[in-house]
């Protein structure tokens, strides 16, 4: 590893201390190196707050360092006013005269204008380390943009027979497969994730909250197919907890290919990462119209027998965690 990957592989490091509080903004990492040290570190704030470069420039102690040093960033430094002033501007009034990038931003507000801005300041500028790093990093924002729907992630927990629930149980009563930990790390990934959705069956069967609960961070919005509009406010997913979407007939055809009906009210809402938690036939659903990024599935010592089977899929497999007695295995779309 060369000396700008050490330095672009932190920034990853620290820009993950932002997921879960950007979006829809990304969540970048940025370091400036003076004399081959790490003089000050930033990433972004919440949404509204100073970007990643911002934060790492006033972090820095002896500012007049920075006309001679190097500062890297996970995705190219803005150019536009958004809710904050560009970030090329700032690097430029300060001098800086190099910058290390990782992949460029292609929003079409960006794409490219703030690395020719920094050129023609006279900046030397390098991208493309640990391109492909960083654009895994950034793939909610970059689905957002250029797919025009939110990074869908599939997830589910099944029997080491494969049913993700039996046929008879009492209502509203869930049957678990997963031990706490594991739902405790699911709660987790709630508050890293924008919203959440489930359809009708698994508001009647299990009368789900959906909020973070184990874990700290900002309960995301709710989602629910809902197609005759049967539910009553009385569950759960519609208390103040958080905000709903109800979809209904009225909101999409439900002749029609859903699942790409709902990524496209979700853009609207601006809405740019989405858990679907399902029951089996929501999940089948998004599956068959190829509509998903990531399948998170948790695989449990219980044997249901019979019941509802788990949703069919093909994916590569990209990692596999043992959580006590469950497996964790994440895969990603072909």
């Amino acid at each position: 590893m060369n000396t700008h990957e050490t330095y672009i592989k932190r920034c990853l490091q620290i820009a993950k201390n932002g997921l879960g509080t950007t979006r829809p903004n990304p969540m970048v990492g940025a370091v400036i190196v003076y004399n081959d040290q790490i003089i000050a570190e930033g990433f972004t704030s919440p949404y509204g707050g100073p970007h990643a470069e911002v934060n790492a420039i006033n972090a820095v102690k002896n500012q007049s360092l920075l006309a001679k040093s190097t500062i890297y960033v996970t995705l190219e430094p803005c150019s536009h006013f958004g809710k904050t002033p560009p970030c090329s501007d700032l690097i430029i009034s300060h001098h800086i005269p190099n910058v290390v990038i990782g992949c460029i931003d292609d929003n079409p507000e960006v794409a490219g204008k703030g690395i020719a801005k920094l050129k023609a300041s006279g900046c030397h500028v390098t991208v493309g380390v640990l391109e492909n790093e960083c654009k895994a990093h950034h793939k909610r924002f970059f689905t957002f943009h250029n797919k025009k729907r939110p990074y869908i992630i599939l997830k589910w927990a099944e029997t080491a027979d494969g049913f993700i629930a039996p046929i008879a149980r009492e209502e509203q009563k869930p049957v678990w497969i997963t031990n706490p930990y594991s739902r405790q790390l699911v709660h987790k990934w709630r508050a890293e994730e924008k919203a959440i959705l489930v359809g009708t069956n698994t508001v009647v069967a299990d009368n789900p909250s959906l909020t973070v609960r184990d874990w700290s961070g900002e309960n995301p919005i709710r989602v629910v197919l809902d197609k005759s509009s049967k539910l009553n406010m009385d569950y759960s997913i519609f208390n103040d907890d958080a905000k709903t979407i109800r979809i209904t007939s009225e909101t999409i055809d439900f002749e029609k290919p859903i699942a790409s009906q709902i990524a496209t009210l979700l853009h609207k809402e601006n809405i740019n990462s989405i858990i679907i938690e399902g029951g089996s036939q929501t999940l089948q659903t998004f599956i068959d119209e190829n509509l998903w990024d990531e399948a998170r599935i948790f695989i449990g010592k219980t044997e249901f027998k019979s019941g509802i089977k788990a949703p069919q899929f093909v994916g590569n497999l990209i990692s596999e965690t043992t959580i006590k007695n469950d497996t964790l295995k994440i895969y990603a779309k072909d």
